[in-house]
């Protein structure tokens, strides 16, 4: 949950950086956001087309490491941001400055991933409306982000499925109102459960988990003509999704952050906190007091960044 995960400090800054300055308070992202390519100016991508085709091992303009261990053998980056080191090297097109944003570190540091994730798949990607009928497969940081997203757009039925039965009761606290675990569905497949619990299918399937096998079961669980999946899993084994072509008038989003630009989303999602949105600061007292149960590490140290 926490790989990507972190809040730093400016130690120093190479040449030509000027979006921050020592001393400020960054959120590292692993997706790219240089702000002047074609992608990074339109609203309908978040994929960057200068940094945005790969995750480098290495800084983004050059492909070359800045650490070294203590024999001076290469030591790679990892998500552009390395988040679990003490100090790191970060290009500027994956930070986002919140120094105007006072959040408590340990709140700001979910802003990087699996919070803004989920809230922007619900709200940029499903554009989730009142009175719909929400399927998330996978209740971890996303699927639950995703919950509180469909709530505060007025989801009357937001079902979780999950392996673990213990994520119900978490679940409930995020806007979850039903649940589904596909070991106790017997001869039934998990589509036909929510089909029966929706009345044809959910409007809106987000697949948090990262296989093909769920990825296509969020899609049959989606009402056929106009039912809508978003993917926001990455699949873990590379294995290839294989979708019904008769099934009509549904749609598939293969979503990455959710649909969140960072360097403009973040920002504002860190001033709702600000202002008291109590959707947004539930859901980040919520997730920390989680990881503190979980024993989950929320990184918030030191930056140094530099093209």
């Amino acid at each position: 949950m926490a790989f990507v995960m972190s809040t730093r400090v400016v130690e120093s800054i190479g040449e030509h950086v000027e979006e921050v300055k020592q001393g400020d308070t960054v959120v590292p992202v692993f997706l790219a956001n240089c702000g002047e390519c074609r992608d990074c100016k339109s609203p309908k991508s978040n994929q960057c087309s200068k940094f945005g085709k790969k995750l480098y091992n290495g800084m983004p303009r050059d492909g070359t490491s800045r650490f070294r261990d203590m024999n001076g053998q290469t030591v790679y980056h990892f998500f552009c941001v390395s988040s679990f080191s003490e100090y790191s090297v970060v290009d500027v097109a994956h930070l986002v400055n919140i120094n105007h944003y006072p959040l408590p570190p340990e709140k700001a540091c979910l802003l990087s991933c699996g919070i803004s994730t989920g809230l922007g798949a619900a709200w940029k990607e499903a554009d989730v409306e009142e009175g719909s009928t929400v399927a998330i497969f996978g209740l971890g940081a996303v699927g639950l982000a995703v919950a509180v997203g469909a709530k505060q757009r007025g989801a009357t039925k937001i079902i979780g499925v999950d392996i673990n039965d213990e994520k119900f009761e978490i679940g409930k606290r995020f806007g979850i109102t039903d649940f589904v675990n596909p070991s106790t569905c017997g001869d039934k497949s998990v589509s036909e459960v929510i089909k029966e619990m929706t009345n044809g299918g959910a409007d809106y399937c987000f697949e948090c988990i990262g296989l093909s096998s769920l990825m296509a079961e969020a899609f049959n669980s989606s009402r056929n003509g106009w039912g809508k999946t978003v993917i926001l899993g990455v699949e873990m084994h590379g294995s290839q999704l294989t979708l019904n072509p008769y099934l009509l008038g549904r749609t598939v989003i293969l979503s990455l952050f959710g649909g969140i630009k960072p360097k403009s989303d973040i920002p504002l999602l860190a001033n709702k906190y600000l202002d008291k949105v109590s959707v947004i600061k539930y859901i980040l007292i919520r997730c920390v007091d989680i990881c503190r149960k979980k024993h989950v590490m929320l990184l918030y140290s030191v930056v140094i960044t530099g093209p």
